[in-house]
């Protein structure tokens, strides 16, 4: 018997289609959190990160066609919920929505509760990050939140997104100068977040 911690994704996957629901809850446990806040980074609206996430493990669930050895778990994954987000706009006909503050106890932090200072801060910095994550080109944004809330490696990105790897490159490069720029002058931050 496999250990859990030890299955692969794929692995997992053939599980649950073979009937183990637990294999889902470890999957679903190993990618919520990335992905939830890959979508969200994405269009900054946690009702609609929210709604495209569940939309992404239902078309995970409903499907039966298997992954492509050559596309790791994630990468699908990530395509899957990139899809549904894209599809999302085309019928709404926008690109992004108001962003809200997301609240992540909902999501299972364990995390134990900051003071109130602590808690200020780390709302600033956060406002602060959204602020600077809202003024990346889209094509960035996206490249940025592939690499830091997915883990996925700039050819798993070109891939998902039919972007030459090159151009990939450039765009984590830029997205991070842009980053670091915009959070290490806070008056920046504070100009694009009012």
């Amino acid at each position: 018997m496999n250990t859990p911690l030890l299955d692969t994704d794929a692995a997992l996957l053939r599980r649950y289609r073979g009937g183990d629901a637990g294999a889902f809850a470890l999957l679903y446990e190993r990618h919520r959190l990335g992905l939830l806040r890959f979508l969200l980074g994405l269009c900054g609206d946690p009702a609609l990160a929210e709604e495209v996430f569940q939309e992404t493990w239902l078309s995970l669930i409903r499907s039966q066609s298997e992954q492509r050895e050559a596309v790791l778990f994630k990468t699908w994954l990530y395509q899957i919920g990139r899809n549904r987000l894209i599809d999302h706009w085309r019928k709404s006909g926008r690109r992004q929505g108001q962003q809200d503050e997301y609240d992540e106890q909902q999501h299972g932090a364990a995390d134990p509760a900051p003071g109130p200072e602590q808690q200020l801060s780390l709302s600033r910095d956060q406002q602060r990050l959204q602020a600077a994550l809202e003024d990346l080109p889209v094509e960035q944004r996206e490249v940025f939140l592939l690499r830091a809330h997915a883990d996925l490696e700039l050819q798993e990105i070109a891939e998902l997104t039919a972007t030459p790897m090159e151009t990939v490159k450039s765009r984590l490069r830029y997205a991070l100068q842009k980053l670091r720029r915009l959070l290490a002058d806070p008056a920046k931050a504070e100009e694009l977040s009012a």
